[in-house]
């Protein structure tokens, strides 16, 4: 098991690799603030990561396709051995009902193999888990019990190649014959195939089907159907056909496959029959009046893969950082403050922006997932589940897992930047990390349709505001809209900045780490965007066309809403962890917290300027500000990674290992000998400047210049005396080193 107190010790062997620095203000309690960060299942995190660093379970760079394969199904069968995939299943067959547990646990093994996470995140998230929450008490005592084995694999077929994100849309059709009391489940053309599903192009022996239901003439829509596919020498049975999906850009220990039936019949009793049902005569009934109504609740019932995409996302985001900052805090690039010692990469200021801004963004969404994780754990656990509680879990974790996958490859990517060639290296896990987790953004539903979702949920709560409003009450808030508008247009908000701040950095920097102004900032931008295009739609045509034109019009407006209103939630989820912190670490946390809101706030300062929410000098105290939060981050960046608790058996990246301190440290001790010896060339700069004699070195096949030419150099100021400061580990670096020759 990963031990958890070595954490401190991790962070002083790294930070003594690199210059050792004075302490700004605060001391992070790296073994408070990891725990923390493990959340309430600290436990099955923890479990999770000694798996991670069990070399069975660990992904092996150069296997062919057919290799990968076959490695994740094995390291599938370990995880039953191991008793790790019971824990969400039901406790009278064997499982521990514990869901939140279940996902905080199966997100960390994205560490080992993103390809194990995933597979086994269709076998139990969605397979097993169609059956446990689609399923009623028949279906849970025949089907799960040889899913929990793995002794029978199986798809999730619910995405067609001709619909992905628009499930409601499929056109596989399921009809019940009342002569037979069967299904007769069809995909009547190409485009309805099932298509890009995890275990279907080898492994899988059964499937979870999703199918419109049909019965006495009337589309009831989407059901889910226990549909059989392969025999046991796995080949397909009568009416079923499928391809394999082949090689893929990442996630290949997985046989993504597509599915294909012609006129299947299964038993009218395989209808995961929850939320409705067909009786022997063709009759269908449900407990849920509503079409609408009853298709989102069966679809949110499957919201746990958003759930655990959100986490995994994090865990990749933290595992980049890690390695990456290591390396920086011991990589040396460029000798432009000292002529004996090259300057420390994460000491350039552009160094840092890189990394500790997207830092920044990985605490806050580790907290902004324990709140998911938990509103999920009690709405499946039974202890929070109404219609509200399930409306909000849908809304966050599709927020959340949008903004988080986006931001994992973001990092992702500017982690392998900011480690040079050697983030290049396979061996160094960034590239493949990077290729696994590219297909998470589109994973359980494309995240800017996730986004549309989260803005029509905001568009619905701002409506509801008014239902019942009297007209006084509407007068009164048209009237305060009207004000904010024209306030912004004359410029009184920012003139009043102007005035407070009496164009002084030093005090418009105060008053933009304050959390109430962070807060109000990043909360007004909601609301404003929001509720313009509320008053915009509010006269929207009746005529559907129309009526969907003028949506369409908004399309980018609503998700840039969306992604604002995510943005509040990472923000309030960090602001709570860090009031709770110890004295000191939260110290240095709220200079995590402040660096958070500030760099989104600066990613969106048009908005902010183009209306009156900023004035021009406080937007540009917002850059100077960051400036100065990474200086103040710079000492405690290796205890900030620390506190993720990943070791070197997790990262398993050489980069991060420490050896490159100590080629650092082989390199310096050679040239410090030599000159220790004497016997350190001279530069030939040097040699000409104290040789008085000395030509310039005139060129092979150039001219000589004239004495009077040698005049003018010898007169002209020197580069060597232009100081110049680093700032960057590449263009700006380079140019300084230059400068300094």
């Amino acid at each position: 098991m990963a031990d958890r107190t070595s954490a401190p010790a991790r962070a002083d062997r790294h930070r003594a690799s690199a210059e050792t620095r004075p302490r700004l203000q605060g001391q992070v309690d790296v073994e408070w603030l990891g725990r923390d960060l493990l959340g309430t299942w600290a436990e099955r995190r923890l479990a999770a990561r000694a798996k991670v660093a069990d070399p069975r379970y660990q992904r092996i760079d150069d296997l062919t396709v057919a290799e990968h394969r076959e490695r994740v199904l094995g390291q599938m069968r370990q995880l039953v051995d191991d008793g790790a995939v019971l824990a969400a299943f039901p406790s009278h067959l064997g499982g521990q009902d514990d869901h939140g547990g279940n996902i905080a646990g199966f997100e960390e093994l994205v560490l080992a193999d993103p390809s194990l996470q995933i597979k086994s995140g269709v076998q139990y998230g969605l397979f097993g888990a169609a059956v446990l929450h689609l399923g009623t008490q028949h279906h849970h005592d025949t089907f799960l019990p040889p899913i929990m084995r793995l002794d029978v694999p199986g798809a999730f077929a619910m995405t067609e190649t001709g619909h992905g994100s628009d499930v409601a849309s499929i056109a596989t059709t399921a009809t019940y014959d009342e002569a037979t009391e069967e299904f007769v489940i069809h995909t009547p053309f190409r485009g309805a195939w099932k298509d890009y599903l995890g275990n279907a192009a080898l492994h899988g022996k059964h499937a979870v089907v999703f199918a419109k239901l049909i019965t006495k003439g009337v589309d009831h829509g989407v059901h889910a159907f226990y549909t059989p596919l392969r025999d046991d020498e796995g080949s397909f049975l009568p009416g079923i056909g499928g391809e394999d999906d082949g090689y893929k850009g990442g996630l290949n220990g997985i046989d993504n496959g597509r599915l294909h039936f012609t006129h299947v019949r299964v038993p009218r009793t395989n209808l995961l029959n929850r939320y409705g049902d067909v009786a022997p005569d063709g009759t269908y009934s449900s407990p849920i009046a509503s079409p609408g109504r009853r298709f989102f609740t069966m679809i949110g019932t499957l919201v746990q893969g958003r759930v655990s995409l959100d986490g995994a996302a994090v865990v990749a985001q933290e595992a980049a950082l890690a390695i990456a900052i290591r390396y920086g805090a011991e990589r040396r690039q460029f000798n432009a403050s000292s002529e004996t010692q090259e300057e420390v990469l994460l000491d350039y200021r552009r160094h840092q922006r890189r990394l500790f801004t997207r830092l920044a963004k990985a605490y806050a969404q580790r907290y902004a997932h324990e709140i998911l994780l938990a509103k999920f754990d009690g709405v499946f656990s039974g202890r929070s589940d109404t219609p509200e509680e399930r409306e909000d879990l849908e809304t966050l974790a599709a927020g959340l897992k949008a903004l988080s996958t986006w931001q994992a490859l973001d990092t992702l990517q500017e982690a392998r930047e900011a480690c040079g060639g050697a983030g290049f290296l396979g061996e160094n896990r960034l590239v493949q990390l990077r290729a696994d987790l590219d297909v998470y953004v589109t994973f359980e539903g494309d995240n800017t349709v996730l986004l549309q979702l989260v803005g029509k949920r905001l568009l619905g709560d701002f409506s509801k505001q008014f239902k019942g409003a009297s007209k006084a009450d509407i007068a009164r808030f048209a009237a305060d809209q009207l004000f904010d508008r024209a306030t912004a247009l004359v410029g009184l908000r920012t003139l009043s900045q102007d005035v407070r701040d009496l164009r002084n950095v030093k005090k418009s920097s105060i008053a933009l780490r304050d959390r109430d102004v962070q807060r109000d900032l990043l909360e007004d931008r909601v609301e404003t965007m929001v509720a313009d295009i509320a008053g915009r739609l509010r006269h929207a045509p009746k005529d559907q066309a129309q009526a969907a034109a003028a949506f369409n019009d908004e399309q980018h407006e609503l998700i840039e809403a969306a992604r604002a209103w995510v943005e509040l939630q990472q923000y309030d989820a960090l602001a709570a962890a860090v009031e709770r912190m110890p004295e000191a670490t939260r110290k240095v946390m709220t200079h995590v917290r402040d660096l958070f809101a500030l760099t989104i706030i600066e990613e969106h300062a048009a908005w902010h300027l183009e209306h009156g929410r900023l004035s021009g000098a406080r937007s540009k105290a917002v850059t100077s500000t960051i400036e100065r939060l990474l200086q103040k981050l710079r000492p405690h960046a290796l205890d900030l990674v620390a506190a993720f608790g990943l070791g070197d058996e997790h990262l398993r990246a050489r980069i991060a290992s420490g050896a490159e301190g100590a080629r650092q440290a082989e390199a310096m001790a050679h040239y410090a000998a030599l000159r220790a010896a004497g016997e350190l060339p001279v530069p030939e700069k040097r040699a000409r400047a104290t040789d008085p004699d000395a030509q310039p070195i005139v060129e092979a096949g150039a001219a000589p210049l004239p004495p009077s030419a040698f005049d003018s150099a010898a007169s002209a100021p020197s580069v060597d005396s232009v100081e110049t400061v680093p700032t960057d580990a590449s263009a700006d670096a380079e140019e300084a080193h230059v400068a300094t020759r």
